[in-house]
């Protein structure tokens, strides 16, 4: 079994950028790497020698199961489990875990990580992945490192040189263009027991609009809505986002229409660490998508890259053939139906400011090296104690190169409750790609008219 390879990637652990200033883009030579020695996202093309292949693309072949209807089947339904780690063998595989997987294991005695033959599934469309290339040698950071300067789309830095430029790549990550979806919430009792929280949402990169004009709103990234279908108390409720690049410059713009007053107001507390939507206290805003929101809370410190077990090819959890209780469990969700494989990842630590308040101290995020998507996230309080970890278990939308979230869990430690959001199990249409969608439908003006109880 490997045991875990510290490769630094020329990691710089500067993450206070100088206000006003650009940090440049990578060379032109080291930009001819990414196609070559480096994937077109900038993630070792070779593979370990042992457990890690070599990057062959990725999966872009639907399995014959698939009916186009956005119920993602298993492509690898005859993969075995290879080993478990649990409290028995824990301190063997510590070297290839984060601290927050170790301390889930030693805290729960039925708590455990299936591994499995580590398949590089993530990819993303060829001109995602052309645009990504571009971006290598033109993108930049500016505005303290709030701002992205010739930005567009794609992935922005795929050789990052700080932590900073690493977080970003997750927040702007290609997510599909537009799509909808059908997901549930919920947030569990010690003892298991839970009632789902049941929202459609929406989401449209702003160049994906079919209206869209470059030199209209151009430090919106996307737009989002999110509808409450699920419990009738808090059914017509409705969340509008207008999610902008530099939130420093402009901050993210919010609304909510609420169905019982029928009134659309302002949410400015919709951010940072204010309170995530029917969630019971148990995540912040800042949680949704492992990581959202402006960065200028934190110091990011790129720490480097190292191999770690980590959700993936995560299909089984979300098969339809299961109801949500099957899932959920007193402490955590059941880990039989997890799937676990060894990944190179980018850890990234970020330190709140001194002049800054957070309720996380510290947060270390480890961002798989294939898709930029954040994969786990221990975070830290005041105290500098582990509060809560965050995993997201990931799948690859095959039949539209597109990687993505089953769906994300949050424990807290110290409470032993839980949290797991964009579960799809139970829900008809989980997923829609490709939505057509023009400004107009993300106003304020339409958030009213969608509110309907």
């Amino acid at each position: 079994m490997s045991t875990m390879r510290t490769l630094m990637y020329g990691a710089v652990a500067s993450a206070l950028l100088t206000s006003g200033s650009a940090l440049a883009a990578v060379s032109a030579e080291e930009a001819a790497k990414l196609g070559d020695t480096l994937t077109p996202m900038g993630a070792t093309k070779a593979g370990n020698g042992d457990e890690i292949p070599a990057w062959d693309g990725g999966l872009t072949q639907a399995p014959a199961g698939f009916k186009g209807d956005g119920r993602y089947v298993n492509p690898f339904p005859e993969d075995k489990e290879l080993f478990r780690i649990d409290q028995s063998n824990v301190d063997q595989y510590s070297e290839n875990l984060t601290p927050g997987q170790i301390a889930m294991i030693k805290n729960y005695d039925d708590y455990f990580l299936p591994v499995y033959q580590t398949r590089r599934t993530g990819t993303y469309p060829a001109e995602v992945m052309e645009q990504t290339i571009e971006n290598a040698s033109k993108v930049e950071l500016v505005e303290s490192g709030n701002g992205l300067k010739n930005y567009q789309t794609a992935t922005p830095f795929p050789i990052p040189q700080n932590g900073l430029e690493a977080i970003f790549n997750h927040i702007t990550r290609y997510r599909g263009g537009s799509f909808t979806r059908n997901v549930a919430q919920v947030t569990p009792q010690p003892n298991g027991d839970f009632s789902p929280v049941k929202f459609t949402e929406s989401f449209t990169e702003r160049v994906a609009l079919t209206d869209y004009d470059p030199s209209e709103d151009p430090n919106v990234m996307f737009y989002f809505k999110q509808a409450i279908t699920a419990p009738s108390r808090l059914a017509g409720n409705v969340l509008l986002v207008h999610e902008t690049i530099n939130q420093v410059k402009e901050p993210r713009r919010a609304w909510l229409y609420n169905s019982g007053q029928r009134r659309v107001r302002r949410a400015p507390n919709v951010a940072y660490d204010g309170p995530g939507t029917a969630a019971d206290g148990q995540r912040t805003s800042d949680n949704l998508d492992l990581y959202n929101g402006a960065p200028d809370k934190y110091n990011w410190e790129l720490v480097g890259k190292k191999e770690v077990y980590i959700p993936y090819n995560s299909y089984r959890a979300a098969s339809g053939e299961l109801d949500y209780e099957d899932i959920i469990k007193p402490g955590h969700i059941d880990q039989s139906l997890t799937r676990y494989e060894l990944h190179r990842v980018w850890h990234v630590k970020a330190t709140l400011k001194d002049e800054e308040r957070h309720v996380y101290e510290q947060r270390d995020f480890y961002l798989d090296e294939d898709t930029w998507q954040i994969s786990l996230v221990d975070h830290y309080d005041g105290r500098g104690n582990l509060w809560r970890v965050a995993e997201a278990h990931t799948m690859q939308i095959y039949d539209a190169n597109i990687p993505a979230y089953a769906f994300e869990t949050l424990y807290d430690l110290l409470s032993g409750r839980y949290l797991v959001m964009g579960m799809t199990n139970e829900e008809d249409t989980p997923y829609e790609y490709g939505t057509e969608r023009s400004s107009r439908e993300y106003t304020p003006a339409a958030l009213r008219r969608s509110g309907v109880r």
